[in-house]
């Protein structure tokens, strides 16, 4: 019986990632979806953590994808404070609905949680994202370029790695360059 392989992404798995973005995100219009595009140079940029990028294999192919990536929440007062995008998230078409968005998503929170980060936030299906325990992210006061789209703005706090912690930052998600090409 084949199970699903969760683990980070490693050197040999980049033209794999490229060709499940490609396949999930394909449109006629265009030769090289965006995703793809944002995620070779999230690779190259000061805001890429390797530990979260996140592949799922099943029978030594890779089918599932799910990306963290370091923003900054930027408060009213105070610096900034590092927090994660997740994003993009893919899955080989011909192995949708059946477990492998939500196993690789959940994979890359448990890493996030794991190295004591504190907030995730995703422009994404509430539906999909709610199972996780995200939600609204005005709700926790937080901004970006795509508050005004509600509900899809999404946002989870990660549980505090040490009792002292206080509550998640407010303000203005900052994101990377390569976010503002997409």
């Amino acid at each position: 019986m084949t199970s699903l392989r969760l683990r980070p992404e490693d050197q040999a798995d980049t033209a794999p990632v490229r060709r499940v973005l490609a396949a999930a995100f394909a449109r006629p219009d265009v030769a090289t979806p965006a995703e793809v595009r944002l995620v070779d140079e999230l690779r190259g940029s000061a805001a890429w953590l390797p530990e979260l990028a996140m592949v799922a294999e099943y029978g030594g192919e890779v089918v599932a994808y799910a990306l963290l990536t370091r923003v900054r929440v930027r408060p009213e007062r105070g610096t900034d404070v590092p927090a994660l995008a997740l994003g993009p998230v893919a899955v080989a078409p011909h192995r949708q609905r059946v477990g492998h968005g939500s196993a690789v998503v959940q994979a890359a929170i448990d890493a996030a949680t794991e190295l004591g980060e504190r907030l995730v936030v995703v422009l994404g299906d509430p539906a999909f994202y709610r199972r996780f325990g995200f939600g609204r992210a005005d709700e926790l006061g937080l901004t970006s370029p795509w508050s005004g789209l509600g509900e899809p703005w999404q946002a989870l706090v990660l549980p505090p790695s040490t009792s002292g912690e206080g509550p998640p930052p407010r303000g203005e998600v900052l994101f990377p360059a390569p976010w503002s090409r997409v």
